[in-house]
């Protein structure tokens, strides 16, 4: 699932979800992920890399759709060469009818799309639901009873969640008219309604209300909460309580195929981008947008091309779409494929670890984002995973990335970002990342989404530059060359919790794309000798 709702910074309003930002970029912002300090020294890389040639690497982005059109991507997006454009045959018989720059998995051949979607959960429980409601659980059978176990688990997260999405609604409708009264409470105690941010600073409340009054004033003046980032968040909350926790709802219906039954593959259709672009315009940006062109934030990838597979709705991915997808990449080319989508359940775990191993066994690395629950992936499952249950190692070109900050000193861990020190290999920026959006625009979005194709254009960039160099060899060049911050005290996500940066990842680093290029420099010398 992506999560692009607003995070406010109230404790009474706070959803816990993970932030979209508008309005103009702040110059401290715009590409700061390719600079300096705790970027990722993306331009030092290029100058040491300026006498050098590189070739074309594909690279497949699983997600929501990409506007193929946008002006930062014009000369970016993969072609199947081998398909004739618009001629209603399968050309090359791959069994996908017209896919020019990749597939829509969420769609039907009469052109209908799916954009909202169930959660997995909710899935799960709809099914079970048949099956165990009213049942006397004394009754069950000891495989049936460890299945109503998950039935109680699911039911009471699908629950438990529509009744607090349900009070968050009820702030949200209360929200606009309390913001519209907020510069008269605050004037009648400052005395003065044109109140500046630092006359708010230096404002000491004296009553709990008064802390919370000046808190919402702060947000608005900072920009940080406005009446159409409410807008915003009460549609995200409708759609969640009308969509993704509704049993009801059943998206494969416009899609027409059976989830359960991966032999069944003729569905979808050719429309890439979709009805909701967002969060895969934004993630191909971040790999391969157009770079120097004082257009939005500059790619990370110079010769790269997008595949764009669409499998991630306003909702749960589906398990088959995935293993389908990451398939379609490995057959078509991409070196790499980036996974910004993360989910709770996966009902179809090894038809997804065997796409995955198929994936890797052609050399083809897997980059997934870690999630953003603030949570410990080591012990809370967030699918799919380098290492699933009935796995006795992890795949060789399998990534898990963490979201960083510019902040080194102290806050270097996105406080929304999960973790792990065996399950999260490495971090990337993924904090206040302004990238391309659909119709050619651009917005500040964040999240592992975004930290995660930071680690799919660095090492596209590696391959492309260092064509002798296998993705293992580029991956392993990533992982040893990242900058260490090991020993640094940091905020753990989530918390206030101060801990060593060390144990949030297996590197506990930040990827350095001038130390990653100096390495491969030595890798390929030693092979040049042997």
């Amino acid at each position: 699932m992506k999560k692009i709702i607003i995070t406010l910074s109230l404790s009474v309003f706070s959803l816990g979800l993970t932030n979209i930002l508008y309005g103009q970029v702040d110059s401290k912002i715009l590409n700061w992920y390719n600079g300096t300090g705790a970027g990722m020294h993306t331009e030092k890389a290029y100058k040491k890399l300026k006498k050098r040639s590189s070739s074309t690497v594909i690279v497949a982005v699983i997600d929501s759709g990409i506007d193929i059109e946008h002006k930062d991507l014009e000369g970016k997006i993969w072609t199947n060469t081998k398909e004739v454009a618009g001629n209603g045959i399968d050309d090359d018989k791959n069994g996908y009818v017209d896919d020019i720059h990749g597939w829509n998995y969420l769609g039907n051949a009469k052109g209908e799309n799916v954009n909202q979607a169930t959660l997995e959960k909710t899935r799960i429980l709809r099914d079970l639901s048949k099956k165990f409601d009213g049942i006397d659980p004394t009754t069950l059978s000891a495989a049936e009873s460890k299945e109503y176990e998950l039935y109680q688990k699911v039911k009471a997260d699908v629950e438990g969640e529509v009744a607090n999405y349900n009070q968050y609604k009820a702030q949200m409708e209360m929200l606009p008219t309390i913001m519209k009264q907020v510069p008269t409470m605050v004037g009648s105690i400052l005395g003065k309604t044109d109140y500046t941010e630092k006359d708010l600073v230096k404002w000491d409340p004296k009553t709990e209300d008064q802390i919370q009054l000046k808190g919402l004033a702060l947000a608005m003046v900072k920009g940080q909460l406005s009446l159409e980032m409410i807008e915003e968040q009460a549609h995200s909350i409708n759609d969640l309580l009308d969509y993704s926790l509704n049993l009801n709802f059943n998206e494969r219906e416009i899609i027409g195929d059976n989830p359960k039954d991966f032999s069944d593959v003729h569905y979808g259709n050719n429309n890439v981008e979709g009805p909701d672009a967002l969060h895969g315009t934004h993630v191909g940006g971040i790999i391969g947008a157009k770079r120097g062109n004082n257009l939005g934030g500059d790619g990370v990838a110079e010769n790269v091309l997008l595949m764009a597979l669409r499998a991630v709705p306003n909702g749960d991915e589906n398990d088959k779409d995935i293993a389908l997808a990451v398939r379609y990449a490995v057959d078509n080319g991409a070196k790499v494929i980036n996974m910004s989508f993360g989910k709770a359940y996966s009902p179809n775990q090894k038809e997804v670890f065997e796409a995955f191993k198929y994936a890797d066994s052609k050399g083809v690395l897997l980059v997934h984002a870690a999630g953003n629950d603030a949570a410990n992936v080591d012990t809370d499952p967030n699918f799919p995973t380098s290492l699933y249950s009935f796995q006795t190692q992890k795949l060789d070109l399998f990534l898990t990335i963490g979201a960083s900050t510019q902040n080194a000193k102290g806050n270097l861990a996105a406080d929304f970002s999960n973790y792990g020190q065996t399950k999260v290999d490495i971090f990337a920026p993924g904090y206040e990342i302004y990238n391309s959006v659909p119709q050619s625009e651009y917005k500040i979005l964040q999240g592992t989404s975004m930290a995660a194709p930071m680690i799919s254009g660095v090492a596209a960039l590696l391959a492309s530059y260092f064509p002798a160099l296998t993705m293992n060899e580029i991956k392993d060049a990533m992982l040893k060359s990242a900058t260490s911050y090991k020993g640094t005290k940091q905020s753990k996500p989530g918390s206030e919790e101060k801990v060593d940066f060390g144990t949030l990842s297996v590197t506990g680093g930040v990827v350095n794309v001038k130390s990653a290029v100096a390495m491969c420099l030595e890798m390929e010398a030693a092979k040049a000798k042997k």
